[in-house]
């Protein structure tokens, strides 16, 4: 491993921050100078992390940042400075900074930190071995697998399609993979959400309208069907389609004619058609409300994509993909997220699945306040999931940490969830302490059982990292000044 680069014109500080890293088995080169940093980089040298004050003779760690950044956009730099005001911070972050460390600092606090930006740099490293390709699906699961094979097969043929998944599990994407892979490819690619036009509309939308047809109709307008002729003709969420418009779409696939509104002469279209539902379509058949020869006509090959929360292994590449691909769209740096928060997002069901994981991952680009995410800087009803650890979670961190996404935006796929657990034995012997502490007419219950329980998940999380407490913060999913409170209040200083 490289070694770690302290920049700062304080001797002393540079003293203790190479013996507090040399402690660690961290290889360490000081500098007095951003002048000599900069030589030593235009001598071919690299770090694994950089280290740098914010004010020194000669240059500021400012324009160091811009410097290394721009050489190096993947290196992680702290920012170190005793001039703890807005300006500084936002200057900071907004030059890419992988953390703003304030003076005085704790040496502990500090070496944590370190060693949070080296595990990232390597990671940094991993992702830059594997070609950057531009993906059309993302997903390893078994499941999205499934759906990969399933269009490779489908690649040379025009059979219509009936793909079925809750809303946000990427419909619409899977029915352009078909018509890209398709003998139709070179056509058009036209796609309708009928349940987002009104009634009264969408037949004119769908078999467009003859002029005069109705008030309004100025003019003669091609719906959809002529529009996509030969190519594709995506109807999302065909369940919704209103009962009379299935009987005219049930005619057009069984000879390929339709008329438009208004219109007396029948127009000839050649579009294979994909369809997509989050419906039951059969039960919707018993209930009356779908026609049962449309379904079978539809039904010829059914693609299931699953929820987000069948494929929880997926999650860590799904995130770093949309991490980085919002700082695309907004122009800005990729934030990075640590394995701490992808076991939280794992965790959550995702009810909206891969669109609100897409929507999340743009909201942390622009919120979250450091480059890195941190548990504490997602969403509250994220933090508030449980942590579940189950083998695909496991599988997750461990494929996230040995390779970047591989090459395909949204995808589908495994069971992770197994049969409901029973409580665990701890949540019964806190129940029988309540019981006996209210019974006995306590008034003070809630207070004393919270300090308690608290001071007991902070004491083993320190004994676990050996009193490091920004690492017993993480792995904890607390930020690191709710510990240092926490610590204070609890009295487990002493």
């Amino acid at each position: 491993m490289k070694p770690i680069w302290v920049v700062d014109d304080d001797q002393s500080i540079r003293f203790v921050l190479e013996k507090a890293l040399s402690r660690e088995q961290f290889s360490v080169r000081t500098f007095s100078s951003p002048r000599d940093v900069i030589k030593a980089l235009d001598e071919g040298d690299t770090p694994q992390v950089v280290v740098s004050d914010i004010r020194m003779p000669g240059g500021s760690g400012i324009d160091l940042l811009a410097t290394v950044k721009q050489r190096h956009p993947g290196l992680p730099v702290i920012i170190m400075t005793a001039f703890s005001d807005l300006d500084s911070a936002v200057s900071a972050f907004q030059g890419g900074a992988f953390e703003y460390l304030p003076k005085p600092f704790d040496v502990t606090t500090a070496v944590d930190l370190i060693r949070r930006a080296v595990e990232e740099s390597l990671r940094e490293e991993v992702a830059d071995a594997t070609p950057a390709m531009a993906p059309e699906m993302l997903g390893q699961a078994p499941a999205m697998q499934d759906v990969f094979r399933a269009i490779g097969r489908l690649s040379q043929s025009n059979v219509t399609v009936l793909i079925t998944g809750e809303s946000g599990t990427g419909k619409e994407l899977v029915a352009r993979a078909l018509h890209k892979h398709s003998p139709r490819a070179n056509g058009p690619f036209v796609a309708i959400n009928t349940a987002a036009i009104p009634k009264d509309l969408l037949e004119s939308e769908l078999f467009g309208h003859e002029r005069g047809a109705f008030t309004g109709a100025q003019t003669t307008r091609r719906g959809r069907f002529e529009q996509a002729d030969g190519g594709s003709l995506f109807l999302d969420e065909i369940g919704d389609m209103p009962f009379d418009l299935q009987t005219r779409l049930l005619r057009v696939l069984s000879d390929g004619q339709f008329y438009r509104v208004g219109g007396h002469q029948p127009i000839k279209s050649n579009v294979r058609v994909i369809a997509a539902t989050h419906q039951n379509l059969e039960e919707r058949v018993r209930q009356g409300g779908f026609r049962e020869d449309l379904f079978h006509r539809l039904n010829v090959i059914r693609l299931r994509l699953p929820a987000l929360h069948e494929r929880r292994e997926d999650i860590p590449m799904l995130t770093r993909f949309f991490l980085s691909k919002s700082a695309r769209e907004l122009g800005v740096d990729a934030k990075r997220i640590t394995d701490s928060a992808l076991e939280r997002l794992a965790a959550f069901e995702f009810p909206g699945n891969v669109r609100q994981l897409e929507n999340l991952c743009h909201w942390l680009t622009v919120m979250a306040p450091a480059q890195v995410v941190e548990p504490k800087d997602l969403p509250p009803e994220m933090l508030n999931a449980p942590v579940l650890h189950t083998p695909a979670m496991a599988d997750a961190h461990m494929q996230a940490a040995a390779v970047a996404a591989p090459a395909v935006p949204l995808a589908e796929g495994q069971s992770a969830a197994g049969a409901p657990q029973a409580a665990p034995v701890w949540l019964a012997d806190l129940e029988r302490e309540a019981r006996r502490r209210l019974e006995a007419g306590e008034t003070e219950v809630w207070d004393v059982l919270t300090r308690q329980f608290e001071g007991c998940l902070i004491h083993t999380a320190l004994d676990i990292t050996r009193g490091r407490r920004i690492e017993a913060a993480q792995r904890l999913g607390i930020g690191r000044n709710t510990i240092t409170r926490k610590i204070q209040e609890l009295g487990l200083d002493d």
